[in-house]
């Protein structure tokens, strides 16, 4: 007669060895990333505990948590072990990583560089597949007023509605305009397109007395700023 195989559900682990329980005791920042995917799959395949098998998903993206958000569902599915509910779970929680990161940038409501402008967007564009064009409505005193998708595009790029751009400006209020959007493919070199939406752009807003402050090319871990080099 064919043993029944053992169960590598979380509930049947030793205490010591529970994530969910090493949380409740120890507090959140003593778990290693891959227990905290394991508590949010709860339990692993015939072969491999949630945890080892979380170690070994994460091993596949380097163990690199931004890279584990990029993951599709499908993608997810692959792993022996990782059902559909299971890896909605995971997508959804990276996503909601993603967004509180979000929330913290819009603490940061003063823009004083370019580096306060990359912060405040890198999570909502720096690690999408696809390229999106944002407007930053400042007013008088640098403070974000507002920030606008303005376009959604394929790889290959996006279009940008000047008069959509001040018709909004004039609406908040604002005197300033920093633009920025994503290079999904981690370039940080502005396309000839890119220098000429910027220069119409800085045209057509001057002549409602609003200033283009800067324009930023934005990528998972760098951006490159036309005001940091004098091109604006």
């Amino acid at each position: 007669m064919q043993e029944k195989p053992a169960s590598f559900s979380i509930k049947n682990w030793s205490q010591d060895d529970q994530p969910r329980e090493k949380l409740l005791h120890k507090g959140r920042a003593v778990l290693s990333d891959a227990e905290l995917v394991a508590i949010l799959i709860g339990s692993g395949n015939r072969d491999e505990s949630a945890v080892a098998l979380c170690k070994r998903i994460l091993g596949s993206v380097d163990n690199n948590l931004s890279k584990l958000g990029k993951l599709s569902v499908k993608q997810l599915m692959t792993f022996k072990g990782i059902g559909e509910a299971k890896a909605i779970t995971i997508a959804a929680a990276m996503e909601l990583g993603r967004r509180r990161r979000g929330e913290q940038a819009l603490e940061k409501k003063k823009i004083t560089s370019s580096k306060s402008v990359f912060e405040l967007m890198q999570p909502i564009i720096g690690e999408l597949e696809h390229e999106e064009f944002w407007i930053v409505y400042l007013n008088n005193s640098n403070k974000v007023i507002q920030k606008n998708q303005l376009s959604k595009g394929g790889i290959t790029g996006t279009l940008v509605d000047i008069r959509l751009v001040l018709k909004n400006a004039l609406e908040v209020g604002a005197t300033g305009l920093i633009l920025a959007h994503n290079h999904p493919s981690g370039t940080l070199k502005p396309s000839e397109a890119d220098k000429q939406i910027t220069s119409k752009l800085k045209v057509a807003a001057q002549s409602i007395d609003i200033k283009v402050l800067d324009h930023l090319i934005i990528t998972e871990k760098a951006y490159f700023s036309f005001a940091d080099e004098n091109i604006l």
